[in-house]
């Protein structure tokens, strides 16, 4: 088997090429096999390990229904005019794939809808047989700090920080809790994507609608937390509070110089002018093509921003821009533009909600925490025991085929774990419609292809929609493919169809230390990428470089294939490009533009349940670990520190497969996260267990 080295960011991680054809293809077809790029739960209808939560919030009554924000839609209007006009200066080709039509679909917007007396009435008899941990005093302030990490998996029972799903279902609790009068939102530096950021600012736009209040507060703020906090009723910021409202920038770093120096040469094969993760390795400096690429991203952020502030505080975009141009610091400009509601301490902001609340003066603002909150059933609050179920089936992080010995549960997309779920959901007669939410740069090639085709067997038996959180590229596009309808936000990063592999020679630097490496070796080819001591020989680089050729050949022919494209137009879109999802939808790569009740609304649409009829939705998740498999991992990780040290330099240096996974550099910069270092996302993973 021969071994290929795929180049993620400034980490080296190695990749075999592997293809196989793919048996489903129609005689007319190209069989095209799998190809990807290396290296971003169980489930049994006999035991309870489903989350269901109603659709309440999600419903719409039509297609035409009003905006949860008719800013909002103004301002989107505002980002693709603007972002036409980049296309055109930059000879972007709009409109090669299918016509982009964001009217196809309903829109999912939340609908609010008053309880009446009956209902009211049930859903206070349920809460006088609340469990203890579910009681909530009346009047209470739902409070949550948003800081840090956000995952968009369901958190297990005792992990601790922040996930996409529970914030947004407690707002929706909250939204028709009789005993919530308001939510208080401490807002902090955020690690996370655009798509979790537009998610969050999409619910606390939907709570609005409760008529309840929402107030932030923001003693540290960027772009991204800002785009948060301006969707609130009411933003406040200590008199000290760091703002640091700039702009955006991007940065890209080069091994190359350093490589030479120590005398290490990498040997990569690039397929796709855009795939970048290789110049990382090779180049000192930045190429015109990945310069087009991140310029073209950055633009669209930056626009989307924008737009989206300067409707929300009914400024013009002009002025927004000058603003934040003049590197303004100072809290006290930011409320004289009226970008900020008053200076208060916090203190000051919870004595002005008491006073809103008409306490006394003596007591106490009542209030209940986002952990405490969580454990409100829906039940409890009348939001479940709808008839139509849709399973959610959630993949986030990094794509293999199996769990590693040292692994723990919630680490990356464990492909063996999705098929499980794909399967029993396949076999089931409960669920109408599937979506399959991701949030993955990608991973093992095979892995993503055994993943598809199961997807695409679902997809034969009942309705199945993908919805896109931060980013669905390389691997995880390709697990979207085999889905009927892709959702996205508008700053999704996805697409980056395109191959990178390589090797390393490292014979000048054997001789520096004077190491030596003998091979016996039969068969021509053998020592293909066995022998690092030396470079290629020509025949060997023909065959890698014929290889890798085939490799994006078969990626982008099966893309083409998925989407009802022509691989020629394919072609066009290809090439190890990223998008973010309003250009991906423009370009037949994605159907739709929001979040996830977009997809459940395209759902319910597919199953032929009215817009109008609530559904639940139904969580596969797995249980947490117990108490056995944490001392197991406590003993694996004491005892066997030196086993999980040569687990992750071999990671670093061979792995089994070819990997299908987004250029490290475009997640890592624009989106904050970690995806791109495996030894950090193993540690985080494993103490995110306990």
């Amino acid at each position: 088997m021969s071994k290929y080295l795929l180049l993620h960011t400034a980490h080296l991680t190695s990749i075999h090429l592997r293809a196989s054809v793919s048996s489903f293809l129609s005689p007319k077809t190209t069989p095209s096999s799998v190809v990807s790029i290396s290296t971003s739960r169980p489930l049994y209808d006999s035991l309870d390990l489903h989350r269901s939560f109603s659709i309440k919030a999600f419903d719409t009554k039509n297609d035409n229904l009003p905006s949860s924000s008719e800013e909002d839609k103004a301002a989107d209007a505002k980002v693709r005019a603007a972002e036409a006009e980049i296309d055109g200066e930059n000879g972007d080709l709009k409109g090669s794939g299918s016509e982009y039509n964001d009217d196809k679909y309903p829109s999912g917007e939340f609908q609010f809808r008053e309880y009446g007396a009956w209902k009211s009435f049930v859903v206070k008899c349920k809460m006088l047989f609340a469990f203890p941990w579910e009681r909530v005093r009346k009047g209470s302030v739902l409070t949550m700090k948003l800081r840090g990490q956000i995952t968009d998996q369901l958190k297990r029972r005792f992990s601790s920080g922040l996930s996409v799903p529970q914030i947004c279902e407690n707002l929706i609790k909250a939204a028709y809790d009789p005993r919530i009068s308001g939510v208080y939102l401490h807002i902090e530096p955020l690690n996370c994507g655009w798509g979790k950021i537009e998610e969050i600012r999409r619910h606390i736009l939907d709570f609005k609608k409760s008529g309840k209040f929402i107030v932030g507060y923001a003693p540290a703020c960027g772009e991204k937390e800002y785009y948060i906090g301006c969707a609130c009723e009411e933003l406040y910021a200590p008199p000290s509070a760091y703002f640091a409202l700039f702009g955006f920038a991007v940065q890209a770093s080069f091994l190359g110089g350093v490589l030479e120096n120590i005398g290490i040469e990498p040997q990569v094969q690039r397929i796709g002018k855009y795939k970048s993760a290789g110049d990382q390795l090779t180049r000192k400096n930045i190429s015109e093509e990945n310069r087009e690429m991140l310029t073209k991203l950055l633009d669209n952020i930056y626009i989307h921003w924008l737009d989206k502030i300067a409707v929300a505080r009914g400024k013009k975009q002009e002025d927004l821009q000058n603003f934040i141009d003049e590197g303004v610091y100072q809290v006290e400009r930011l409320k004289e533009e009226g970008l900020i509601t008053d200076i208060k301490y916090d203190d000051e902001v919870r004595a002005m909600l008491k006073e809103r609340l008409k306490l006394p003066k003596d007591k106490s603002l009542p209030m209940v925490d986002y952990r405490k909150y969580s454990g409100v059933r829906r039940w409890t609050l009348g939001l479940t025991g709808y008839k139509d179920q849709i399973a959610v089936i959630r993949a986030s992080g990094s794509i293999s085929r199996a769990r590693g010995p040292f692994s723990t549960r919630g680490t990356g997309i464990i492909a063996e774990d999705i098929i499980e779920k794909i399967q029993t959901v396949r076999e089931s007669k409960r669920y109408k419609a599937v979506i399959i939410r991701i949030d993955s740069p990608g991973g093992d090639a095979l892995a993503s292809d055994l993943m598809w085709r199961e997807i695409r067997l679902l997809a034969d038996s009942k309705p199945v929609v993908a919805s896109m959180a931060d980013v669905a590229a390389s691997g995880g596009y390709y697990m979207a493919m085999g889905t009927g309808i892709i959702v996205a936000e508008n700053l999704t990063l996805t697409g980056s169809i395109g191959v990178v592999t390589g090797k390393f020679n490292l014979g000048k630097l054997y001789e520096k230390i004077g190491f030596n490496k003998e091979i016996i070796s039969r068969g021509r080819y053998a020592e293909l990428t066995a022998a690092e001591q030396r470079p290629f020989r020509p025949d060997e680089a023909e065959l890698f470089a014929k290889s890798a050729q085939n490799a994006y050949k078969q990626f982008r022919d099966k893309a083409a294939f998925s989407r009802s494209m022509h691989v020629d137009k394919m072609e066009e879109v290809a090439q190890g490009r990223v998008w973010t999802g309003n250009d991906a939808a423009s370009r037949g790569l994605i159907d739709a533009i929001g979040g996830l009740s977009r997809a459940v609304a395209i759902a319910k649409q597919k199953a032929n349940i009215p817009q109008d009829q609530e559904v639940t939705l139904v969580e596969l998740v797995k249980p947490s670990p117990s108490l056995p498999e944490i001392l197991t991992g406590i003993g694996n990780s004491l005892v066997g520190a030196d086993r999980i040290l040569k687990q992750l330099l071999d990671e670093l240096a061979v792995s089994d497969g070819i990997q299908a996974r987004m250029d490290g550099i475009m997640f890592q910069k624009l989106e904050g996260a970690d995806y791109s270092s495996p030894i950090l996302t193993m540690l985080k993973d494993y103490l995110g267990s306990f």
